[in-house]
């Protein structure tokens, strides 16, 4: 299922434009049709320059008489305030001479010509339109009445070709709107010669739509812009923003995503500026589904939500019709069935209420698309046949084309192939026609399965290199690094599909090099956007950009300084939950807000589109990078199967394991059984402490067992005893490698001995193994460090800590919990042992105060070959960015400082440092994307210039881990020993103590990055 939204599109003021969008019957039938009373209000009599301001009930009916001369011409407008009303002009015959009629408008003005042609009495009706409106306020103003000029004439004439076009529109068939927009276009000279430039520019918008809706993309962006250039010359800032609504839904649906956003990001401006309510929350809502699409939920429904209070705020009812659906979409879409329905069944309440027939086939497909997940099939149908039968009446083949591929779906997941592939077939030439690449993507897929399914394998294969080719193209046209992960999550359906069809061939033709050409895929599928920050790191991306943008982001920079600084003062004195979350959900904000205006630098820059498609490696480049003690062992978790591939300088060999489900259960059961000892249930005794424990050990090796067979049974005698690269995925990726059993113990019937796997094994961690190129030529491109190392530990987090009162002369206070963050004792032993294993002079100990930002930020500290942190680590999996090391919080004077080195300041560093080691609790953690892997501090330190980077898995304890980076620093700076080397050697050695033997205590830190 495809779940791209259409835009809620913004109605322009001038009524003209209304006009054409709505269609609906006359004002009688109109009433007739409602099923409800109105109420009639005697007439009164209008005067040339009269003003007035009148309350409006719902149904009810105002009149007014205005006597005009033969020739004479009198302008009305009749300005909305909280109401929704249609406005209709009967001549002296009591014929109907003008009929506009608003669709989903509280505010606006609409103007009404009249000419008379003959002299008498003409009859104007206001009707507040039955459309979920509470009662409100128009006020009607009466221009002067004149002599008609041929001005006036063209204007009049205009209007009665749009009434005439307006009949021909009839039913919304594709012809009949073929058939208006040729009737509209005939308008466009009498406007051009009437100088009426908004209403030409409200014509110019409704061909576009019309043009939008029969798939003509290319047709409908030339007149939105013709429509946008008029606007802006007549200075009118809300139709403006209209139009570059309209623009923005074009490229979006169109797979420009970036444009789309920044055109909605003009709107919004505009619509801020200058009070444009309405048109925000349909901005608002249009950006909440671009989020939605990119598979950022969160940001979605914070979206939706900010264009609900604004829908509610000025009366907009029908507009959250589609809002509500949306909602339910993205509850959908999280697996949350029951409040989908309930979000879907309030949206179909609404719109009965309202009797609107607007986003009731959208509203009936989502309901259909949910049926189908819950296995009401029959449901499902009648739902999306309804919706499919308004779609081809009103010839909207975007919208079309998304049914088809839904009831092709459910035909699927019914095992009825023919009829899905029919389906499927239908909506493929809608999908090209209409430009939508992203639902063309997903419809190939869809049938490259069935080909697959067929046995037709190159067809197959075809298929789904198309939808990757396509999906590609969309990735590539976005400028957000954030965004291009997020969307890429979304997509990663389609590389699984590629790789199990590879994988298939090369089992049926082993010597064809499909296994080969599915690593590459694996590849192509992973860790694209930290490849593509590494290499934008390594250029000047800010020249020839405008200097506007560095000054906003550099404001932006002082804005999360000075909030940073708030939360430091915050989290130092007596606060309240609410206010932390208050000050960290603003600093998310400008986090935000910063990233966007980087992707903005970055859209703009001339050099930065080279660094849009960086290369992923081949199979013979990988084997490049390799030595012959070197394995790579790269796992994909599929939904049926998953794969291995086991790859030397010499050989490859591909693998296949369980499903995703399966090895993830086991992988998860390890983590949770390690990680019992972080735990502190309330009022747990200590003997209770200790069976729970006991349990965990024993579910540990088993799990781990258990695990180790289902990942090494295949490939052990492949790997003996060389060095291990680990390019894990999903649940994997938090697994501790390094405590698995080792193959040939799990694997021997002669011996029940435990030994880990780093008993025989270096082990790095890779996020994919191109990302290894790109590491090797930063290095190899700067100049050699002359210093050894540089530790930073024993930082000052607390007011009360004994380093502050000592230093201010006052006796020492209580210890309070004002940062909830202890001091870290063992970090200052760590130190010391570091520097003792140091050559002489080439040792950097910045303790207690000098543990601070300002010295991470000093150019010294690039001087390093590598960089240790003794510290806290805070972790935000929901909001990577604000995950940070945390350094010293207080100066020298007891004065609070900022010392949270978030990501956001580590991607601003330059440490070009051989290693970085964070010997911290869960710096290796971030948030799980799929196909990026684990965003956190790990990728910020490398971006920064570190060739390796050495993090921890879970809480660790202060003095194990003190004795930890003593034996490490030991075999790196006495011994030589490169840092992999150097790890398992003061692993191994923690193992071997009886006293550490717990793989909690030593198991705990991964290496990250190129090994030589």
């Amino acid at each position: 299922m495809t779940l791209a939204q259409l835009p809620l599109q913004s109605p322009p003021l001038m009524l003209v434009c209304l006009v054409l969008l709505c269609c609906i019957p006359e004002l009688q039938t109109g009433a007739q049709q409602s099923g409800k009373a109105t109420s009639q209000v005697a007439s009164q009599q209008l005067q040339p320059g009269q003003s007035l301001e009148k309350e409006i009930k719902p149904r009810e009916i105002h009149s007014y008489n205005l006597e005009s001369l033969a020739g004479s011409f009198v302008q009305i407008n009749i300005s909305q305030r909280g109401s929704n009303v249609g406005v209709t002009l009967f001549g002296v015959n009591g014929k109907v001479i003008f009929s506009l009629n608003t669709t989903n408008d509280a505010d606006g003005t609409e103007v009404l010509p009249v000419l008379a042609d003959v002299s008498g009495v003409y009859r104007i009706v206001v009707r507040s339109r039955d459309s979920g409106f509470a009662g409100g306020h128009y006020q009607l103003t009466v221009s002067q009445s004149r002599t008609a000029t041929a001005q006036d004439r063209s204007y009049v004439s205009a209007e009665l070709l749009i009434q005439q076009a307006r009949r021909l529109l009839g039913k919304r068939t594709e012809q009949s709107k073929r058939n208006a927009i040729s009737k509209y276009r005939e308008t466009l000279p009498f406007l051009r010669l009437s100088g009426k430039r908004e209403r030409e520019a409200a014509v110019l918008n409704n061909i576009a739509l019309f043009h939008e809706s029969l798939g003509s993309h290319a047709e409908a962006l030339a007149f939105h812009h013709q429509a946008l250039a008029l606007r802006k010359d007549a200075g009118d800032s809300r139709g403006s923003a209209l139009s570059l609504n309209h623009i923005g839904s074009l490229h979006i649906a169109l797979g420009e995503i970036q444009k789309g956003l920044d055109y909605y990001d003009q709107a919004l401006t505009l619509l801020r500026v200058n009070g444009g309510r309405r048109g925000e929350a349909n901005t608002l809502a249009n950006v909440g589904s671009v989020y939605f699409d990119l598979g950022e939920s969160e940001r979605a429904l914070e979206f939706y939500h900010r264009a609900l209070k604004l829908y509610r705020a000025i009366g907009g009812r029908p507009r959250e019709v589609r809002l509500l659906t949306n909602i339910g979409a993205v509850h959908f879409s999280r697996g949350e069935n029951e409040k989908a329905l309930e979000f879907y069944e309030r949206a179909l309440a609404l719109q009965q209420e309202l009797r609107s027939r607007g986003g009731l086939n959208y509203t009936q497909r989502l309901i259909g698309v949910l049926h189908a997940r819950l296995g009401n099939r029959q449901k499902a149908f009648d739902y999306l046949n309804r919706a499919l039968a308004f779609e081809r009446q009103t010839a909207n083949r975007y919208t079309e084309a998304q049914t088809l591929t839904d009831i092709g779906e459910i035909y699927y997941g019914s095992n009825e192939k023919e009829k899905a592939f029919d389906y499927f077939n239908q909506a493929l030439p809608l999908r090209r026609a209409t430009g939508d690449q992203q639902g063309e993507a997903l419809t190939l897929y869809w049938i490259a399965r069935l080909e697959r399914d067929r046995g037709r394998m190159p067809a197959a294969l075809a298929g789904i290199m198309s939808a990757i080719n396509l999906v590609e193209g969309v990735r590539a046209r976005i400028s957000s690094n954030d965004l291009r992960v997020s969307y890429f999550a979304t997509v990663q359906k389609y590389y699984d599909f590629y790789i199990d069809l590879l994988a298939e061939l090369h089992r049926q033709v082993p010597s064809d090099g499909y296994d080969a050409l599915a690593l590459q895929a694996s590849e192509r599928a992973r860790a694209r956007g930290l490849i593509e920050l590494l290499q934008e790191a390594r250029t000047d991306i800010r020249r020839g950009v405008d200097p506007k943008l560095f000054q906003r982001e550099q404001s932006l920079q002082r804005q999360l300084k000075e909030r940073t600084e708030e939360q430091v003062q915050l989290l130092s004195g007596t606060h309240t939950p609410a206010q932390a979350k208050a000050l960290i959900e603003e600093l998310a904000a400008l986090s935000r807000e910063y990233a966007e205006t980087q992707s903005r630098i970055r859209q703009t820059s001339p050099r930065y589109a080279a660094l849009m498609q960086p290369k992923t490696l081949s199979l013979k480049e990988i084997q490049q990078t390799l030595d012959n003690e070197t394995v790579l062992l790269e796992f994909r978790l599929g939904e049926t199967r998953s794969f291995l591939w086991a790859v030397t300088p010499a050989n490859i060999d591909l693998y296949e394991l369980p499903s995703r489900a399966v090895v993830e259960r086991v992988a998860r059961s390890v983590t949770e059984s390690v990680n019992a000892r972080n735990q502190r249930p309330q009022d747990e005794s200590l003997e209770q402490r200790r069976e729970r424990l006991e349990h965990a050990e024993k579910e540990f090796r088993e799990s781990t067992t258990e695990l180790s067979r289902m990942l090494f049974s295949q490939v052990a005698t492949r790997f003996q005893s060389k060095r291990l690269l680990i390019v894990s995925d999903g649940a994997l990726q938090y697994v501790p490698f390094a405590a698995l059993p080792a193959p040939r113990t799990v694997s021997s019937a002669e011996t029940s001995e435990f030994l880990p796997l780093v008993a025989d094994h270096e082990i790095i961690s890779l996020p994919s193994a191109s990302v290894i190129s790109v590491l090797r030529k930063e290095r190899t491109a700067r100049p050699a460090t002359r210093k050894a190392v540089a530790v930073l530990a024993d930082p000052v987090f607390d007011l009360d800590d004994i380093r502050v009162n000592q230093r201010a002369g006052k006796p020492v206070a209580a210890k309070t919990a004002e940062t909830n963050l202890p001091r870290l004792p063992f970090s200052r032993r760590e130190a010391e042992a570091i520097l003792a294993a140091a050559p002489p002079g080439e040792g950097m100990a910045a303790l207690n105060f000098r543990a601070s930002l300002a010295t991470v930020k000093s150019p010294a500290l690039a001087e390093y070959r590598i960089l240790h942190f003794a510290t806290h680590g805070l972790l935000d999996t929901e909001r990577p960015e604000l995950s940070a090391i945390v350094l010293s919080l207080v100066d020298e004077q007891g004065r609070p400082q900022d010392g949270f080195m978030r990501l956001r300041e580590i991607y601003n560093l330059n440490l070009p440092a051989e290693l970085v080691m964070l010997s911290a609790c869960q710096t290796g953690l971030g948030k799980e994307i799929r196909g990026e892997g684990l965003i956190g501090l790990t990728r910020g330190f490398m971006y920064a210039g570190a060739s390796r980077v050495g993090t921890s898995l879970w809480k660790v304890d202060d003095a194990a881990t003190a004795e930890l980076m003593s034996y490490f620093y030991q075999a790196v700076l006495k011994d030589g020993k490169p840092p992999a080397a150097a790890l398992r050697s003061a692993q191994l050695k923690m193992f071997q103590q009886r006293r550490w033997q717990s793989p909690y205590y030593w198991a705990a830190f991964v290496l990250h990055g190129d090994w030589k």
